[in-house]
């Protein structure tokens, strides 16, 4: 067996795991992927095309790219490669760039407005086309990097949900390389040879990142080398929360998964 067929199916052995778990897709669903054109939203999308053709579920899958407005932005090179696949590909252009000049706040950070601008011309796309699911690529590495961001940052234990209803009550969200890990989809996208592109919006203009995640990535990296095995185990507390050993506030735990309120004497 070929490396790319190799480490394509062992990534969709783990988002098929993923979607059976948290029940993501279902009959008749209409899957809208969120392409960017970066390596994890093009890693998703093949992956789903390849789930599709052997599930006995049956779904469709399709794509779309939000144009930020950014004159360095080119999707051309998206829209050749999925049209010469027959994949149907959508493109919706939204002025990013000058809502965010003018109603960012400060300290806020430019890529996460950015994404959650994305997010509504998604949702305000897939409700208008009839999509019943929105499929976002993000992997393992984001929902640890974002536990940790969290935790460190704004004092709250929380990360990114592999199935999410969104804010309008229509949309649902869901993302099937939960349980991916970044390092299996850059050597995957580098032996598929998918088109990459940049969103040309400014921090990547000037080769800035978010520096908070950033030191995430380090701290995680500097772990992981030291002792295998550690991005896992944050990845399995996810879904292993004890309430027992936490400070929830007017929550007494009679039994392990019992919570009582307290009484008042």
């Amino acid at each position: 067996m070929e490396p790319l067929e190799l480490l394509e199916k062992k990534i969709a052995r783990k988002a098929a795991r993923a979607i059976h778990e948290f029940s993501m897709i279902t009959e008749g669903d209409r899957v809208l992927v969120a392409l960017s054109g970066g390596k994890d939203s093009w890693t998703l999308l093949n992956v789903l095309l390849r789930l599709r053709r052997n599930s006995p579920v049956k779904f469709t899958v399709s794509a779309a790219t939000v144009h930020p407005g950014f004159p360095e932005f080119d999707p051309s090179p998206l829209q050749k490669y999925l049209s010469g696949r027959g994949i149907e590909y959508f493109i919706e252009r939204a002025p990013l760039g000058d809502i965010i000049e003018n109603h960012k706040t400060p300290g806020t950070s430019y890529c996460a407005f950015c994404a959650r601008l994305r997010r509504g011309v998604l949702y305000t796309f897939a409700k208008r086309e009839g999509f019943t699911k929105i499929a976002l690529g993000h992997h393992a590495d984001d929902l640890i990097e974002t536990l940790l961001l969290a935790q460190f940052f704004t004092g709250e234990i929380k990360s990114i949900p592999p199935v999410l209803l969104a804010d309008d009550g229509v949309n649902v969200v869901i993302r099937p390389l939960c349980r991916v890990f970044e390092e299996e989809i850059s050597a995957y996208s580098q032996v598929a040879d998918f088109p990459v592109i940049s969103c040309g919006c400014p921090p990547h203009r000037t080769g800035a990142e978010e520096l908070n995640r950033a030191k995430m990535k380090k701290m995680l990296s500097e772990l992981e080398k030291g002792h295998h095995g550690i991005k896992a185990n944050l990845l399995s507390c996810l879904g292993r929360v004890r309430t027992r050993y936490l400070m929830q506030k007017n929550l007494h735990i009679l039994d392990e998964g019992e919570p009582c309120p307290l009484k008042k004497p």
